[in-house]
């Protein structure tokens, strides 16, 4: 719900301010308001924490925990309370008059999905997941970008697989050998950013080249 929150608010800010700094800064404020929102409707945003499943659950824990404990209704139910809620953080954070607006690179996801021969929309769109997701540190969003790319460019019915042999070889092959096995992005970089500026320094002083390099070569 997050990553598409933050897609769909790129979206926007592409349509409404174009290409470049403001668009991506103005995609990352999103990203930061909709992070925020979504771990105040549910006090976690990270799949796991809510849902207790991952790739490595049993079929019968996943049948447990969404058919009898009747999670798939609560993730419906979710998405109906939180839809509005992002949208109107998205509106909340375009109309700030009075922002900061740091000189490119702004966004490590931008970047990569530029190098990776992305359109300036896709690039402005994946904006947001800088910085683990709005900065929040969590997932790579330079990773999430790429995987995000890789399965546009395979065509527009195509669905994130993150099982993609080729997905698999961006993350084992690319990816980790470049983050020292690490997926978070606080992890990554040893800590979490303090603004969008703080991001744009980092990205300007060659923080993260290696892993978007080695990504975009893939």
């Amino acid at each position: 719900m997050i990553w598409g929150a933050v897609l769909a608010a790129g979206a926007q800010a592409y349509e409404r301010f174009g290409h470049g700094p403001e668009a991506e800064t103005r995609a990352i404020m999103a990203a930061q308001r909709i992070v925020k929102t979504f771990q105040a409707c549910t006090g976690e945003i990270n799949c796991f924490e809510i849902t207790d499943i991952n790739k490595s659950s049993s079929v019968l824990k996943m049948i447990y925990v969404f058919l009898i404990k009747g999670k798939t209704l609560g993730c419906i139910r979710l998405s109906a309370k939180y839809a509005p809620l992002a949208y109107q953080e998205i509106n909340a954070a375009f109309a700030e008059e009075k922002i900061e607006i740091p000189s490119s690179p702004v966004s490590c996801a931008a970047e990569l999905a530029r190098k990776m021969g992305a359109s300036e929309k896709q690039a402005v769109m994946a904006a947001g997941l800088a910085g683990g997701i709005g900065l929040c540190g969590g997932a790579c969003g330079a990773l999430g970008a790429a995987i995000w790319i890789l399965t546009m460019n395979k065509g527009e019915d195509s669905k994130i697989d993150f099982n993609d042999p080729k997905a698999l070889e961006l993350i084992e092959i690319a990816f980790l050998p470049n983050s020292d096995y690490e997926f978070k992005c606080s992890e990554i970089v040893g800590r979490k950013f303090e603004n969008i500026k703080d991001h744009a320094d980092f990205m300007r002083e060659g923080g993260c080249s290696k892993i978007i390099e080695a990504l975009a070569g893939k």
